[in-house]
């Protein structure tokens, strides 16, 4: 079967799709997430394209967009591993409530990458050794090397959120996070690190129906935490920590995107796009040979390996 093509690919309508979810730089006006509905589908070509079933378009869609990831993927890959000095790696990082869909995130947008060029982690409670350092310790540790792309299932954006809704630490001290975080982003930047920040954004209902079919279907028993539901009660809390994180920590170095997250197909094609036009920007090609091809060619055509071959197993 052959490899699809890029021009397969159909873009988003209106335009990129990183300009339709971007979240504004500075914080010049308040994100509002009650005005963002997690239902809609921007960027999203109208029936003409898609046809009257999107959900199907979208997946069909989202592999082709995964194909192009790998091959962008292997780009970065060969051009650091060609230069030394070239340190450059990708970020993905997806902030969510709790069921908003970040492990399918993962699953169906990074799961066309090589594996060996990942570095996938997931955050939960810090340990007793992570508690005896500052918060952005244990985030820097994880961080993909150069020409690895890497994804924050959760992240340093936990210590905020969570923080104030739990009332965890000082208004003094969370407000220091916040400018500790940009500080650290913008440090990231000029290390090489291509931060893609993501939202997922749901609404309280669908958070309702899948924690609903945790409970129900016995295949999904094992993801339900009661936790989940404590925290559901916070929900206008929740809501008006991540508008707070999204106003203060959205820059021109690291950017937000928030995704409407409802429709899980639209999701994923979503962030599928976030991360091909982000590669996009790194104008990535493959290195130059570093060898004669021609002469290596004569070398294997000659049959001079395989007599040599020959002559060590005569020996």
């Amino acid at each position: 079967m052959s490899a699809p093509e890029v021009s397969d690919i159909v873009p988003p309508a209106g335009g990129a799709i990183r300009q339709r979810l971007r979240v504004a730089p500075g914080g010049a006006s308040p994100v509002d997430l009650a005005a963002i509905d997690p239902r809609a589908t921007p960027g999203l070509p109208d029936p003409t394209v898609t046809g009257p079933d999107r959900k199907s378009w979208c997946r069909a869609q989202v592999r082709l967009v995964g194909a192009e990831l790998a091959r962008q993927q292997e780009m970065l890959f060969a051009s650091v591993k060609a230069d030394p000095a070239d340190d450059r790696r990708v970020l993905l990082v997806l902030q969510a409530m709790d069921c908003g869909g970040k492990d399918g995130t993962v699953k169906r947008v990074a799961g066309a990458m090589n594996p060996l060029g990942l570095r996938i982690t997931s955050f939960g409670p810090p340990t007793d050794e992570e508690l005896q350092h500052r918060f952005l310790w244990r985030i820097r540790r994880a961080l993909p090397p150069a020409g690895h792309v890497g994804i924050f299932n959760r992240s340093h954006y936990e210590d905020v959120l969570i923080g104030r809704v739990e009332t965890l630490a000082p208004e003094e001290i969370l407000r220091q996070r916040y400018d500790e975080i940009n500080a650290f982003e913008q440090e990231l930047v000029a290390e090489g690190v291509t931060l893609v920040k993501v939202m997922l954004h749901i609404s309280k209902d669908e958070q309702r129906e899948r924690l609903l079919q945790r409970l129900t279907d016995p295949s999904k028993h094992w993801k339900y935490d009661p936790a989940d539901t404590d925290a559901r009660a916070r929900w206008d809390d929740y809501q008006a920590a991540y508008a707070e994180a999204l106003t203060r920590c959205a820059t021109d170095a690291a950017p937000w995107y928030v995704v409407p997250a409802d429709r899980k197909w639209y999701r994923d094609w979503a962030v599928a796009h976030l991360l091909r036009e982000t590669f996009a920007t790194l104008d990535l090609g493959y290195p130059p040979p570093t060898v004669d091809l021609l002469r290596e060619r004569a070398r294997l055509l000659s049959g001079w390996a395989d007599q040599g071959e020959r002559r060590v197993n005569d020996a």
